[in-house]
């Protein structure tokens, strides 16, 4: 009948013979059972690679007595240190005095140019060290003599035996035979159904499958035959010997190897394929958050810069953010890679590239700010980018590329963006590439892999969530004695989200939730957790709560903070060596450090297998959200899953950022082929107008020139309206190199586009920012959820609005119900314009249950937007003035440090000043806008009064979107 000897490893034979490999029986081997290498093998292989042992043979002698001692040492040091040694012979990379004068020249025990200069044997039932009470093992296959992978097999009709048994036999062969080990690439184990590997001493939970194709069905024997078709080759076990094994030290100090799983096997050698072919230029890798790109940078930057066909080639590796303290760059550090070299300023980076470095170079894209030439053209120089997303590159996406126009580009992300402005398909992905990547390895792929673990959304009592009725009636009861006055100013007060977040009674039922939910459901499981507030404020807030509920001891925040002594978060400052050994605090098991209180921090790239639960009490969105949450998706001892405990209702956010719909993506890209298409032809009519002008000229004679050719009001309104279209058709495209053709006259034509634009929202130029409604591309390509400035002209006029009964009264009321969202907005905090939304909000809400149909709608919106236009005009100018500055005062007074002038202010004026004079109306709607406030409110806080503080830098942005 069916047994292990007759099923598994008669089939692991037959597959590894048709791979290439020779069948010997153990016992007809030229060995005794003492020796883990087949000696007479070996020694043939020595003199049939090395032409200095082939001339005097009795060097063969030399080398074997090296292997044999490091295969005793692993009696003292350890089976890892001495796996890494003879790690170093089987690569070549040991040398002997063997040449002319005694000149050490390298010593080759395998071939791995030329694959078919080696010896491949496969084996079973070998025994070792003696016969009698002697270990049995499975299946060996030895290349040139040598056992790089050991089998063990169990039978698959036998319910209660799995894999996992197979396993845990080699675990105990490691123990008791460990010199069997030494020269090991890796191990695997199966029962006839499931096929998983591993490298020396890595926990069973570790071990991974193995897959070659898209079919990852499990439970049978062919399941198992074509995992064993596609990993048990010579060219494969040979490649994972050389580029996908390396050795690193872990938090404990021990050392470690590391072995590439076959996703980040198979993502490697796409990109090294793609450079050694030349073409095309650029690809993306899109693995799940969790799944190993770190390590997969590791393997394919080792992989390039050891190919011969690349002749030394330079690997950039950057990370995304302003510094280089990431996860990514730990992973670099921890292993043995040579001639990594990190540039952590944009000197360094430079100097590195002009000086054509060939070296793993580590860098942040924020370095490539000021590139304004090209650095270096070579071919062969090869970009990794991690997490790459256009809201990390933007105008720095083209900045690289005009240092390094002929370089490979790839990116590597766990977390997509798939809009028409901000797409990182189109960013990396070739043409080449169908479905718009590379390689995918999914959400659904990394759970049954167990690279990551699945995740459980949990809801919370109903009374911890914002109840905007809740809110509505307590605010009337609350200030029913007060007069009208003092509740639109209470009104204006309250209702900020902070200020409902921070209430005190709703500070102490979370932090309470978040005691009893720890004790009772996390801590006795001994995992860890992590408490995700709104702002630093709120960190401060919880900590003393959860003090009261835990002890001090049990919590502890990690923050940014400034410099300023007296600032009120500065007894939580950390140095990077502090914090670093407060987060090890929180990986180790055994130290009551229980919670971690964030904001910002800790939200990607922290990696603490520990960490189960998060207490999610801030609003995240799309990609931020899914690496936000997915740190409590790694692999730990007894957890089945990371958990999220919502306060904020973001549950369904989180599912639509783990979805992902391939035929929007292929749409979006469509759309912007066709945006590529047009945009000569969009260059071409805006230089329109501009007949006869000289182009290369500066200065405020070639200005005027210029603007005169748009003299009437028509004109430039027709000219703002076509290059709206241009710029964002540019924004949508950016970084494409087919910009670069263009870029002098589109940089020209902005120029000329600033120089008119209003200073402020009144006189006789309408200027279109978000371009005409008549212009085709807007609407089908560009226009994402932008609204149109020209609201004034619709609805002070209410007989012109009412004309417009005679076009489509669906489009005409979206059109409407757009430009009063971004009207109601300005006036966010005012309870006259609060209950103007309320009725929008009913009325778009009868509208979509049929209660109203489109003229009718459409009629309601027109006597809303009178009566928005009529609160308008009863909002005075100099009190919105009044109350930014206020807000902005307040909040500098705040973040005063020592590097802060006293006069507050004087930066408060200049940032009204400039604001009011790069702001339009409407603004807040269009990417520009938004942009051009950024960029100044960025140069008056950071350049001209040097404060580096970020929250101070989000708060002034938020005030200055809601007051201006």
């Amino acid at each position: 009948m069916f047994n292990e000897e007759n099923t598994t490893e008669q089939m692991i034979i037959a597959t590894a013979k048709n791979n290439g490999w020779t069948y010997i029986k153990a016992e007809k081997l030229p060995r005794k059972y003492s020796d883990v290498l087949v000696e007479q093998y070996l020694a043939d292989a020595l003199i049939r690679l090395n032409p200095e042992i082939a001339a005097q043979p009795q060097r063969a002698d030399e080398v074997l007595y090296r292997l044999r001692a490091i295969l005793l040492s692993c009696e003292g040091e350890g089976i890892v240190r001495a796996n890494e040694h003879f790690t170093s012979w089987l690569r070549g990379e040991k040398t002997m005095p063997f040449g002319e004068n005694g000149e050490h020249t390298p010593v080759k025990l395998i071939d791995f140019e030329d694959y078919s200069n080696n010896q491949y044997i496969v084996t079973n039932q070998w025994v070792y060290p003696a016969v009698e009470n002697g270990k049995r093992l499975d299946i060996t296959l030895l290349v040139n003599g040598i056992p790089l992978v050991i089998g063990e097999c169990k039978t698959p009709v036998r319910p209660a035996i799995t894999w996992v048994d197979a396993a845990e036999d080699i675990n105990n062969y490691e123990k008791s035979i460990p010199q069997m080990f030494v020269s090991n690439v890796f191990n695997f184990g199966t029962e006839g159904k499931c096929y998983r590997y591993g490298s020396i001493k890595m926990p069973l939970k570790n071990w991974g499958p193995w897959y070659s194709d898209e079919d990852h069905s499990e439970g049978t024997i062919e399941s198992v035959r074509r995992s064993i078709t596609s990993m048990i080759r010579t060219d494969v076990i040979l490649d994972m010997a050389m580029n996908f094994t390396t050795f690193a030290t872990n938090k404990k100090h021990q050392r470690v190897k590391i072995i590439a799983r076959y996703q980040q096997y198979e993502g490697a050698n796409m990109i090294v394929d793609r450079v050694v072919a030349g073409m095309p230029k650029k690809g993306l890798i899109w693995h799940f958050q969790g799944s190993g790109k770190s390590l997969l940078m590791v393997f394919a930057a080792q992989k390039l810069r050891m190919h011969p066909a690349l002749k030394n080639p330079t690997v950039i590796v950057v990370v995304d953010r302003t510094n280089l303290d990431t996860q990514i760059t730990a992973t670099f550090n921890s292993v043995d890679i040579p001639n990594i070299q990190g540039a952590s300023k944009i000197a360094e980076l430079t100097k590195y590239l002009k000086q054509d470095t060939r070296k793993i170079l580590i860098t942040t894209i924020f370095k490539f700010r000021d590139v304004t030439e090209t650095l270096n053209e070579r071919e062969n120089i090869i970009v990794l980018v991690d997490e790459a997303h256009r809201t990390q590159e933007g105008d720095l996406g083209l900045k690289m590329r005009l240092a390094l126009p002929n370089a490979f580009m790839f990116g590597l992300t766990g977390t997509p963006i798939n809009k028409l402005d901000k797409n990182t398909f189109v960013t990396f992905g070739a043409d080449e590439d169908e479905r718009g990547y590379m390689s995918r390895y999914t959400y659904v792929d990394s759970i049954k892999d167990g690279a990551t673990l699945p995740l459980h959304f949990e809801p919370v009592e109903p009374k911890l969530h914002i109840k905007r009725d809740a809110i509505d009636q307590a605010f009337d009861a609350m200030t029913d004695q007060l007069s009208d006055d003092d509740k639109d100013e209470l009104t204006k007060k309250a209702a900020k989200m902070a200020v409902l977040l921070k209430s005190p009674d709703r500070v102490q039922a979370v932090c309470g939730h978040i005691a009893n939910h720890f004790q009772t459901k996390v801590r006795p499981n001994a995992f860890k957790g992590q408490v995700v507030t709104f702002d630093r404020e709120c960190c401060v807030l919880y900590k003393n709560e959860l003090d009261k509920l835990l002890g001090p001891e049990s919590s502890a925040i990690v923050m940014h903070t400034n410099n300023d002594k007296g600032n009120k978060f500065a007894q939580y400052r950390l140095s990077k060596d502090e914090e670093e050994k407060l987060l090890d605090r929180f990986r180790d098991p055994s130290d009551p450090l229980q919670l971690l209180i964030v904001t910002s921090k800790l939200l990607t790239g922290f990696d603490a297998p520990i960490l189960q639960t998060m207490y999610l009490d801030k609003a995240i969105k799309d990609h931020s959200l899914l690496q936000a949450i997915c740190r409590t998706n790694r692999i730990y001892k007894n957890k089945t899953h990371g958990l999220i405990v919502d306060y904020l209702g973001i549950f369904d956010n989180a599912l639509f950022a783990l979805q992902f719909d391939e035929q929007i993506m292929k749409k979006v890209i469509t759309d912007i082929a066709d945006i590529k298409e047009k945009l000569p032809e969009l260059v071409v009519k805006c230089l329109s107008y501009f007949p006869d002008i000289d182009r290369t000229l500066s200065g405020y004679e070639a200005l005027e020139e210029a603007q005169n050719c748009l003299k009437t009001d028509e004109v430039k309104d027709s000219f703002a309206a076509n290059f709206s279209v241009l710029h964002n058709a540019w924004e949508a495209l950016s970084p494409d190199p087919i910009l670069a053709s263009y870029e002098s006259d589109y940089k020209w034509l902005s120029h000329v586009y600033e120089s008119l634009k209003p200073v402020s929202g009144m006189g006789s130029l309408l200027w279109h920012s978000f371009g005409a409604k008549t212009i085709e591309l807007i609407h089908k390509n560009v226009v994402i959820d932008e609204v149109r400035d020209d609201l004034e002209n619709m609805i002070v006029d209410a007989d012109l609005l009412e004309g417009m009964f005679s076009g489509n009264p669906d489009k005409k009321g979206r059109e409407i119900e757009i430009v009063l969202i971004a009207r109601l907005r300005k006036h966010a905090q005012n309870p006259v314009f609060i209950e103007l939304g309320e009725r929008l909000d009913k009325l778009r809400l009868k509208h979509e249950q049929g209660l109203l149909n489109s003229i009718e709608f459409l009629k309601s919106l027109l006597i809303l937007a009178k009566d928005v236009v009529a609160a308008e005009q009863k909002v005075e100018p100099v009190d919105e003035q009044e109350k930014a500055k206020s807000a902005l005062t307040e909040l500098f007074i705040e973040a005063k440090c020592e590097k802060t002038p006293a006069i507050v202010e004087r930066i408060v004026n200049d940032i009204d000043e400039i604001v009011r004079a790069v702001r339009f109306p409407g603004w807040q709607n269009t990417s520009e806008g938004v942009r051009t406030v950024k960029q100044s409110l960025l140069k008056t806080i950071r350049v001209k009064y040097k404060i580096t503080d970020k929250e101070v830098y989000d708060k002034s942005y938020s005030y200055i979107e809601m007051y201006y």
